[in-house]
């Protein structure tokens, strides 16, 4: 049996303790008060012994998110291609130490060492500009959504963040059910985190949230929707707006992009032929 969750490291909250705050009000300066910081520490993910990426994230829920990042960076297919998995308190942050198949692992290091030696182009750690967009297969069409049922969602984001409502500091990602109800989600101070934990943890409901919607609290950029459909999300709703990038993507892999979600008011970007809006 795959081990996936891993042990837990001193308990992380994703919250710090208590600081001193000085607050500015009406040009005056009041008297410190404490006042809750969401914390942020490097997190790098380690296979099988390689070290591949560093990211700054909320130390919670870490296995998913390197379940989702694994999937939605096309390093594995299947979540049961991870054999283990623990976090691991390093030097100056965490470590998630994944063990995968060594068809995964050969895979991963022969895109590896195709990337060595080039030049960088500093696009979000990508080292060549026509790695930026990876080969997507289209999407198909067995989704719809009741656009009525989107305010039910909105109205209960903030559920699936504990830490933002005592910081204000993080972003959220939640599974929307056809109905308008929020099956989970989660939070993180990167947006793009807070992604790959949601597609991590729909990947462990083993087909219970095939049928549905992303809702994210951010914008919505080209790596957004190009994780959404690299694990298979029809349609993507997103607080804020979206990007030429993004658009275009979505457009091209047959992914519903919605932004400006707002009760009430959406603005559909493209295919809408997955949407109900009576």
């Amino acid at each position: 049996m795959n081990k996936i969750y891993p042990k837990q490291v001193n308990s992380v909250t994703g919250v710090t303790g208590m600081r001193q705050i000085a607050l500015w009000k009406r040009q005056d300066l009041q008297h410190p008060q404490p006042d809750e910081l969401a914390e942020e520490v490097p997190v790098a993910l380690v296979y099988n012994g390689i070290s591949h990426v560093v990211m700054m994230a909320s130390p919670k829920d870490l296995a998913l998110f390197a379940i989702g990042f694994s999937l939605s960076e096309g390093i594995i297919e299947n979540r049961r291609e991870i054999y283990g998995m623990d976090v691991v308190q390093a030097c100056n942050g965490l470590e998630v130490q994944i063990e995968l198949s060594s068809r995964r692992f050969m895979g991963l290091k022969a895109h590896r060492r195709a990337l060595a030696g080039r030049t960088g182009c500093g696009v979000c750690g990508v080292e060549q500009l026509n790695e930026v967009g990876k080969p997507i297969s289209p999407l198909p069409f067995t989704q719809t959504f009741d656009l009525n049922h989107l305010d039910r969602a909105l109205e209960h984001l903030n559920d699936v963040q504990p830490i933002g409502r005592l910081t204000g500091c993080t972003h959220a990602a939640a599974w929307v059910t056809p109905s308008g109800e929020l099956a989970g989600g989660h939070e993180d101070v990167g947006r793009h985190v807070a992604l790959d934990k949601l597609l991590g943890r729909r990947a462990m409901e083993d087909g219970r949230w095939s049928q549905g919607a992303a809702l994210v609290s951010s914008r919505a950029s080209y790596e957004m929707v190009q994780k959404s459909a690299m694990c298979g999300v029809e349609i993507l709703f997103a607080v804020s707006a979206a990007t030429t990038l993004a658009v275009e993507v979505a457009e091209r892999c047959n992914l519903t992009l919605v932004g400006f979600c707002k009760p009430g008011r959406a603005t559909i970007y493209t295919h809408p032929e997955r949407l109900i809006a009576g």
